[in-house]
Formats: structure tokens, C-alpha cells, sequence
């Protein structure tokens, strides 16, 4: 019983821990800063006691060394940093965060994260409807954050909480406050609730009303970046099933179709541009990406190789930062593009080492999710649902991180670091998926 009970706080602790990764923003809007960083700290403060008491294996073998290499590399950079003050901010913020995600990757099985990380989706995606529903019925105008005074004038619609427009089809924020944040968790909830449908491990009426409220969620979003991760996440997925059905020695023409398909999609892309701008409601600059993407480049380019010092979010504060991405009075924190980002911050160097990182984690998703693991289940033995988790998770990271930053911050870098290490000691361990 004890364990039992110790166990239940792990997962407690991991759910609570997802939530906020997930749903800051509801946390900063509706309790301020300070509140925030209460929470957080004692979730810090909980992941630490639950590491040292439960005393996972630290075994270096079984750590991705390409991880180990970027918060390296990150932590270094405040020697050359161009904000020394502001980088040791973020490097420290950068560490806290990671240690959050050392909690999830080593102290929960495959079954406990998809578990504790389904959960909290559906408590975000419940409490946004139930948002957005109080706001169109009984508020009927836009919301603005909680103990924020923006002054006179005209406040623009970033800034706004929720701006109350589910009667009128969207598009919706959702307590995250964003719709391309939303849209985002409603497409990581498809995935899991899917999987968790197809592994037979929730009730089949509940793990159905659930998915159909995420794809629900995803559509009122009409977060044109997030389409984009629904097309990577749904060839991930085509391909998966088909490397699965022709196995590991005939998969040359699987290679060649996926490398065509990629092909393709960028190309239509780029031909069709105007008219998915045109759809999803979009200005001719991408939302401002345009210009922010050439301003990160230019600044980048000064500093090439080794960046300008490792800094996460964005410091409005110092220079270059001050006033670097700047549209409608709304000043952004990031570059929209982690790679932009990267390189700016850790230059061509930090890229080598992060893409390392992406796509290693990568690698291993892939043979994870397509071959049979090599011991310790029958060859006779199907495959199951959950081992195209990691796979289909990092699709969606990677389709997001070429219009948004969020893979190196918050829930976006906790994601990434926990599909890193999880992988990693999956391969090392050579045992089955759950």
C-alpha cells in the first residue's frame, strides 16, 4: 500500500507538472507573475525531493549525449555573452526546467507518461471550453488578463486573454491565450487520446467524447502553424504504419516515397502560399514572421558562429533585444523559428549541436515506432499503439519549431528532453514498448 500510494504522488506530482508546462500563461493571467512562479518553484522544489528519494539510474551510457552537449554549450556561452546578467537568468532557468524534465523521464514508465501527460490535455482542453463558453454566453466581450493595467488607448488583440468568439466559430485562445498554443496541445491530446484508444487503455465512450473534443478544439483554433504540424504528424504516422507492414529489409521504397513526399509538400507550399495565407486568414509577412525572421538573421549574422550568448526567452531589456521584434505595440520574445532562434543565441555551432539533438531523438523514434524490439516479446507478437508516442510527438515539435520557438522553452524543451532521454534509455535497455 505505501508503494501504491508513492506511486499515485509521482503521478500526481507528473500531471500537475504537465498542466503548468502546458497552461503557464493561464497560471501568469490568472495569478500574476508572482503566482506563477510560486507554482513553479514548487514543482521544482517536488521534482527535486521525488528525484533524490526515488534514486533513478544516472547511468551516463543511457543519457543522450547530444543533450548533455547543448545545456553544455548553453551554460558556457556566458563567458562570451553580449547580457552576461540576462544569460545567467536564462542558463538558470534553462537548468530548472530541465530538471523538471529529468523527474518525468526518469521516475515514470512509458504508461505512466502517456497517463499523466493524457490528464493534464484533457484538463486543459476542458477548462478552455468551459473559458471560452463563460466568456461568448455571459461576458460577451473580449477578456483581458487578470492584475495587468495596459493604460489608455487601444490594447492590442495579442494581448488579450480570451477575445470571446466560440459562438462565432473561433478563432478561440482557451486559458493558454493563444490560439496557436491551443491549437498545439489540442493536436498533442489527438495523438495521445488515439493512442490511448488504440491501446485499449481508457474506456472506449470517454477516449472517443475526448477525441472528438480535441479535433473540435483543433479546428475552432484555425492556427494555420498548427496545420502544418497536422500534415508532418499525419505522414509520420502513414509512414510508420507502412514501415511496420513491409518490414526492416524492404524499406527502400518507403524511403524514397517519404524523401518525395517531403519534397512535395514544400513545394506546394511555397506554389500555394498565397492562398493558405488567404485561408487561414493570414497577412502576406506570415503574421510579422517575415520581418522578424530578417531582422534574427541579420543580428545572427554578426555573431555567426557562436551566438550572442544563451538567453531562452528573449531579455526585453537589454540590447540587441530591445526592440528587435516589434508589430502592432506588441513586443515579441522570440525569434518564431528555433533554429533562427538557436542560431542567433548559440551561433552555427549551438545549430550543430541542437539539430544533433532534434534529430537523434528523432532517429530513435523512428526505429522504435517501425521495428519489433529485440528481445523480450515474441516475434509473433504485435505491435503496440504506444511505441509510435515518441514518433509522432516529435513530428509535431519539429513541424511547430519552423514558426515557433516553443521547442526550447517551457512544455515545448520538457517535451523534447523527455523523448531525448526516454528514447535513449529505451535503445540502451532494449526492451519492449509498453
Amino acid at each position: 500500500m505505501p508503494a501504491a500510494r508513492s506511486r499515485f504522488a509521482v503521478r500526481t506530482l507528473a500531471t500537475l507538472l504537465w498542466f503548468t508546462l502546458l497552461a503557464g500563461q493561464f497560471w501568469r493571467n490568472l495569478l500574476d507573475w508572482w503566482g506563477w512562479g510560486a507554482i513553479a518553484l514548487v514543482l521544482i522544489v517536488g521534482s527535486t525531493v521525488v528525484l533524490i528519494r526515488l534514486k533513478p539510474d544516472w547511468r551516463w551510457r543511457r543519457f543522450p549525449k547530444a543533450l548533455l552537449s547543448f545545456l553544455g554549450l548553453a551554460t558556457l556561452s556566458i563567458v562570451w555573452s553580449a547580457y552576461p546578467g540576462a544569460s545567467a537568468i536564462g542558463i538558470t532557468l534553462q537548468w530548472l526546467t530541465t530538471l523538471t524534465a529529468f523527474f518525468l523521464a526518469l521516475t515514470l514508465t512509458w504508461a505512466e507518461l502517456l497517463r499523466t501527460l493524457s490528464a493534464a490535455l484533457r484538463w486543459v482542453l476542458g477548462l478552455s471550453l468551459l473559458f471560452e463558453l463563460a466568456v461568448g454566453v455571459f461576458v460577451r466581450q473580449p477578456v483581458l488578463p487578470f492584475w495587468v493595467d495596459y493604460g489608455p488607448g487601444a490594447v492590442p488583440e495579442a494581448f488579450y486573454w480570451s477575445r470571446g468568439l466560440l459562438l462565432q466559430g473561433g478563432p478561440i485562445e482557451g486559458i493558454v491565450a493563444s490560439r496557436n498554443l491551443l491549437g498545439f496541445v489540442a493536436l498533442l491530446a489527438v495523438i495521445v487520446f488515439a493512442i490511448q484508444l488504440a491501446a485499449r487503455t481508457v474506456k472506449r465512450g470517454w477516449g472517443v467524447a475526448w477525441l472528438v473534443l480535441a479535433v473540435l478544439m483543433l479546428v475552432l483554433t484555425r492556427s494555420a502553424t498548427v496545420t502544418l504540424a497536422v500534415v508532418a504528424v499525419g505522414l509520420a504516422l502513414l509512414f510508420a504504419l507502412w514501415a511496420r507492414r513491409v518490414g526492416g529489409t524492404k524499406r527502400r521504397p518507403l524511403y524514397l516515397t517519404a524523401i518525395a513526399s517531403v519534397v512535395a509538400v514544400v513545394g506546394s507550399l511555397i506554389m500555394y502560399t498565397p492562398v493558405l495565407l488567404d485561408l487561414f486568414g493570414k497577412t502576406p509577412d506570415l503574421t510579422g514572421r517575415l520581418g522578424i525572421w530578417e531582422s534574427v538573421t541579420e543580428l545572427a549574422a554578426e555573431r555567426p558562429f557562436f551566438g550572442w550568448g544563451w538567453v531562452s526567452y528573449w531579455a526585453p531589456w537589454v540590447e540587441p533585444f530591445d526592440g528587435l521584434a516589434v508589430r502592432k505595440g506588441v513586443t515579441y520574445l522570440q525569434a518564431h523559428n528555433a533554429w533562427l532562434d538557436v542560431w542567433l543565441q548559440l551561433g552555427l555551432v549551438g545549430l550543430v549541436v541542437f539539430a544533433a539533438l532534434a534529430l537523434s531523438t528523432l532517429w530513435r523514434s523512428w526505429f522504435l515506432a517501425v521495428d519489433r524490439p529485440r528481445r523480450g516479446l515474441a516475434d509473433t507478437e504485435p505491435y503496440t499503439a504506444s511505441a509510435l508516442l515518441p514518433l509522432l510527438m516529435m513530428a509535431a515539435l519539429l513541424a511547430q519549431s519552423v514558426a515557433e520557438s516553443r521547442m526550447l522553452v517551457e512544455f515545448g524543451w520538457v517535451l523534447l528532453v523527455v523523448l531525448a532521454i526516454m528514447t535513449k534509455r529505451q535503445q540502451a535497455a532494449a526492451a519492449p514498448m509498453p
